[in-house]
């Protein structure tokens, strides 16, 4: 061999041998000593020592003495071109992960087969990445709490990353601003975090791969997080470690991997939490119905049985005063059994593209009288260009009236409502009703969509929860934000068409 082709093969980080077709070694480079040194070679350390040495004498396992049998008849035959498999290699300090390829030498004027180059390479990292992330794709895969994806994100990124610090940014439904979900090693609060790493994060999301920066904690990379469903986020990791380019790279493919899994896993929990709690609405709203139907007929039966009493009984005033009574709790039953029919059996959406700002329109429209008898001032600001959602507009009108209605019971006489609607970056269309009355206590709050919880007098508590579900129905959102400073909001998001 030539000596700059020995000076080469010396030195590769490669180990690298060569064999005759009965598997004796006719050469080695010098990593060969250091590797069958490093991992238990003894009597074969020594490169100059090993001419004429079978290659079946370094191989004690009976699995990998077949398998290097198998490669060398698949090469001498021609069935392929290389043979390449994965082995561990354990010592009392470490377990790592060595690749093997086999390749066949070839007589310089025939193709005829002459002998074998095996060679091997440390594939420890990238064996303990890739493990890192079948782990987290099953973890994930069985994790449909937010919480418990969160937390199991958090283990996998610091076993597949090795990072110092890390923090999971998932964006606002609202307002599409980004927000720390989750962090480790951090000392930083999670505001202040947020406008640290707040550009970095729409960056990789605008550039839509993964960011490097050198930044205060050391060599931070950045990767976007998206999905089909909406999820928008970003995983920033704080790794110094790493000490060469191909670690890097690598670094980059396991945590762009890492965002894909962990935004797909936020999807799954959000989607199995509307299942739930469709769910229960059907099954809420099976048992109103069929309750509904069952008081109707009786409450029919006293309303005419009161009349009757009524008109044989004119002149009596007693009388008079408890039939009256009757009729006007009869009329409130009637209110709700007709709410529950409403909740229980549903009418289908009829969806087509519209303004959700031409249905408010017609709902401010129709109710000025009812803001004009209690002094109300409404200030209106529209979102421009208008927006473009499916919508029923029919059944939105429902939940508008709903909600302005609310609105114009809990507001002080005299004082002043906003209604703001504005299109978000993602498309979708945001309208914001706020009232000045008193504020909704904590635990009052948590409770207002639920079905038959109601603080208003005579309500039904079905209101807001038939506002809910046709919100949802529409893959839309609301919600109820209170505080004694700025009074009572409530928030519709419904996305774009």
């Amino acid at each position: 061999m030539a000596v700059f082709e020995r000076r080469v093969l010396d030195a590769l980080p490669l180990t690298i041998y060569t064999t005759d077709l009965e598997g004796r070694i006719t050469s080695v480079n010098r990593s060969w000593s250091r590797f069958a040194r490093t991992n238990g070679g003894g009597e074969l350390a020594d490169a100059a020592a090993v001419a004429g040495t079978s290659i079946f004498d370094a191989v004690s396992d009976a699995a990998a003495r077949e398998q290097v049998e198998r490669a060398l008849t698949l090469l001498r035959t021609g069935r392929a071109p290389a043979v390449r498999w994965e082995f561990p290699c354990s010592s009392p300090e470490t377990e790592r992960v060595f690749l093997m390829q086999v390749t066949p030498l070839h007589d310089d004027g025939e193709h005829r087969v002459t002998g074998f180059v095996f060679s091997t390479v440390d594939i420890t990292p990238s064996h303990q990445s890739r493990e890192a992330l079948i782990d987290t794709g099953i973890a994930l895969s069985r994790t449909i709490a937010l919480d418990r994806v969160f937390h199991e994100v958090g283990l996998q990124i610091r076993r597949a990353v090795r990072c110092d610090a890390f923090a999971v940014a998932v964006a606002d439904d609202d307002t599409a601003a980004l927000h720390v979900a989750h962090h480790f090693g951090y000392d930083a609060e999670p505001a202040a975090l947020e406008q640290e790493l707040g550009p970095v994060w729409l960056d990789a999301l605008a550039n839509g791969r993964v960011l490097l920066r050198h930044g205060p904690r050391g060599l931070e990379l950045t990767a976007p997080m998206a999905s089909a469903e909406g999820v928008l986020g970003a995983i920033t990791v704080v790794a110094d470690d790493i000490e060469s380019p191909e670690r890097l790279d690598e670094a980059e493919r396991v945590l762009a991997t890492l965002a894909a899994q962990t935004a797909a896993a936020i999807e799954r929990a959000w989607l199995v939490r509307r299942v739930e709690q469709k769910r229960r609405l059907e099954a809420i709203g099976e048992v109103s119905a069929g309750v509904a139907h069952e008081l109707r007929n009786p409450l029919f039966g006293i309303s005419s049985a009161a009349q009757l009493l009524r008109f044989r009984t004119r002149e009596d005033p007693v009388v008079e005063t408890n039939v009256g009574r009757i009729l006007r709790e009869v009329e409130r039953l009637n209110r709700m059994v007709t709410a529950l029919l409403e909740f229980g059996r549903p009418n289908p959406l009829r969806l087509a593209p519209g303004d959700p700002d031409a249905v408010w329109d017609e709902v401010l429209d129709t109710h000025r009288g009812r803001l004009e008898s209690r002094a109300l001032a409404l200030s209106r600001t529209r979102a421009a260009p208008p927006a473009r959602c499916a919508i029923d507009a029919e059944q939105l009108t429902q939940v508008f009236v709903n909600i302005l209605l609310n609105a114009v019971d809990a507001a002080p006489e005299g004082s002043d409502l906003a209604l703001a609607t504005t299109v978000l970056p993602s498309g979708a269309w945001r309208c914001r009703l706020t009232n000045g009355g008193p504020a909704i206590p904590p635990e009052t709050l948590a409770r207002v969509f639920e079905v038959f919880y109601s603080t208003k007098p005579g309500g039904t508590g079905i209101g807001l929860a038939l506002c809910q579900r046709i919100v949802e129905e529409h893959r839309g959102t609301i919600a109820l934000e209170s505080a004694p400073e700025t009074g009572t909001s409530v928030v519709i998001v419904l996305p774009a068409a």
